[in-house]
């Protein structure tokens, strides 16, 4: 009996282990990813949802910020939530008849999750906020009092690579057999090809094999071909829109998402995974948004709007327009990349901006010319698409590379450490902040701080400004930039003067924009009347106007019906 009963269980064992090896294996959950803490979503009354044409985004200005830099509340040195929430009433105080805030409805935050570095953009765990912000907590607090100011959040979404401490790449570099080696990009010899800007992507790692990595070798690129990797980024992307409640997301790096060989930009697997993305959160919060940072051709950025995987992408093409127009006194450059750009992209999908935390900033592009800052912010504000205001731009903050330099602390006052902090900054302060600070500038009229808060409170005003149809105006002039922005209701008129002389300039506007009447011609920074027009639909159909501009000088016109 004891023999059958052995070799029953010998036949019942190699059974067993028959069994288990028909049964699939499904990829293991990913190594170290923090347990999914209970999250309420912040219930809110709803904003504006926008309409079929334009959406919510039309309607409001955007603010980038780095949490590192923007507010201390601990005295560490280290900007964090704590102090981005005390900060929140300089941007919005939630009431609409005060115009003491700078106006803002839209908050980017770049990278939020653990990181090993200072700037965060090479992510450890993509669900672990990083402790030198504070806490998940903190976050949603200060999640809940935007979303009571009306503002709207979008977070830095750093999917195409990894930092090289996240458990996952540890573990695929240390073992050839391990479940994650296919979440990343091997070869077994170092290939010779470089990336689109001539850098080597082929990092060594101590088993004799290479990773791919487009950025750095910290930066390893995750491997989407590999279905398993995109699951686990939809889900977290779902995390973060459902169950914390953002309300979207920036795409950092987008172009390189997916490689074809040498090719290494805007491949057609590329396109097709961010169709696929799109779809997956629209599902999950359809009025969720997606900035693409595509940094390219108009020609080849405009893509991912039309063929629906982004709803918005950067345009790098004329924040170059602009800054050189203005430096070079180009008005027709200017003009051409704002009439080329508005007809490429559909119903103004796209994000304008003067510089971000990867340019040297404004101030610096200008030399501190803060006349010429003033004239790239009413271009920025009266623009056809979605503006983007980097931190401190308002205050005319400094900084050229390296990196750290262009993402300083943030200038409050004229006090010790700028107001930022009671401790010492993580960075040292631009020297200039004594002069060029929040507390300093709202108390200059003509400041370019005050500039920015009244071109954000009249865009947020003003439909013509945020959806009104654009066309360019004709100025007997080459150092002019003229045009209008229009809807049934209203009229502006933006005339800009880039050169470094008085001129007289004769502008003529077709009556077509106009509905037959008698109209008031204000300048409306500063209230001044102008003179009057009167429009009757059966006479000439051009109206001519005629103003004198001193040297890099602007206005913002609008009609209004008497």
């Amino acid at each position: 009996m004891k023999s059958k009963s052995v070799i029953f269980s010998l036949y019942f064992l190699i059974f067993i282990l028959i069994l288990g090896s028909c049964i699939p294996k499904k990829e293991p959950t990913p190594l170290a990813v923090t347990p999914l803490p209970t999250i309420t979503p912040t219930i809110y009354d709803p904003m504006p949802a926008g309409d079929n044409r334009y959406p919510w985004w039309n309607r409001i200005v955007f603010y980038e910020i780095f949490v590192r830099s923007f507010y201390d509340s601990d005295g560490d040195g280290i900007g964090d939530f704590k102090g981005l929430t005390e900060k929140l009433d300089y941007l919005n105080d939630g009431d609409p008849n005060t115009k003491t805030d700078l106006g803002i409805n839209g908050i980017w935050l770049m990278p939020i999750f653990l990181s090993p570095s200072y700037h965060g953009y090479d992510v450890i765990d993509y669900r672990t906020i990083n402790p030198d912000y504070g806490t998940m907590q903190d976050f949603q607090i200060f999640l809940e009092e935007a979303h009571q100011r009306g503002i709207r959040v979008i977070i830095d979404f750093v999917i195409n690579h990894t930092s090289t401490e996240n458990p996952w790449f540890e573990d695929a570099r240390s073992d050839l057999n391990s479940p994650y080696r296919d979440w990343y990009i091997w070869s077994e010899e170092k290939l010779t090809y470089l990336g689109p800007w001539d850098q080597n992507v082929w990092h060594f790692n101590f088993d004799n094999q290479y990773y791919y990595g487009i950025f750095w070798s910290g930066m390893p690129d995750l491997n989407y071909k590999n279905p398993y990797v995109t699951e686990e980024i939809l889900e977290t992307a779902d995390y973060w829109l459902t169950d914390v409640g953002v309300d979207g997301f920036r795409v950092d790096g987008a172009r390189h998402l997916i490689e074809d060989g040498k090719v290494q930009e805007n491949t057609a697997e590329t396109h097709d995974w961010f169709k696929k993305f799109y779809t997956f959160y629209k599902e999950k919060k359809p009025l969720a948004l997606s900035v693409g940072e595509v940094w390219d051709s108009n020609f080849a950025a405009v893509q991912y709007v039309k063929n629906e995987e982004f709803d918005l992408v950067f345009d790098f093409e004329l924040s170059e327009s602009i800054l050189e127009g203005i430096n070079g006194r180009n008005a027709k450059k200017i003009m051409n990349a704002l009439e080329f750009n508005t007809g490429l992209y559909p119903d103004y999908q796209k994000a304008n901006f003067l510089t971000n935390h990867d340019m040297n900033r404004v101030m610096n592009v200008f030399q501190e010319n803060d006349q010429k800052a003033k004239i790239a912010a009413t271009i920025l504000f009266t623009a056809p698409g979605v503006p983007f205001v980097y931190y401190g731009e308002e205050v005319g903050m400094r900084g050229s590379k390296p990196d750290e330099d262009i993402r300083r602390p943030m200038q409050w006052t004229a006090g010790d450490q700028a107001g930022f902090t009671d401790g010492i900054a993580w960075r040292n302060l631009n020297n200039n902040s004594d002069n060029w600070n929040v507390e300093t500038l709202a108390s200059q009229e003509d400041s370019i701080f005050n500039l920015y808060r009244s071109l954000i409170h009249l865009r947020n005003e003003e439909s013509a400004l945020q959806i009104g149809k654009f066309q360019l105006v004709e100025a007997n002039n080459t150092n002019i930039v003229a045009y209008y922005r229009f809807t049934t209701d209203q009229v502006f008129l933006v005339v800009i003067n880039l050169s470094e002389e008085i001129q007289e300039i004769e502008i003529e506007i077709s009556k077509s924009v106009f509905k037959d009447g008698q109209y008031k011609w204000v300048n409306v920074l500063n209230t001044e009347e102008l003179g009057s027009i009167s429009v009757v639909s059966d006479t000439k159909n051009i109206v001519t106007l005629n103003i004198i501009l001193k040297p890099e000088a602007f206005i913002v016109t609008q009609f209004v019906a008497e």
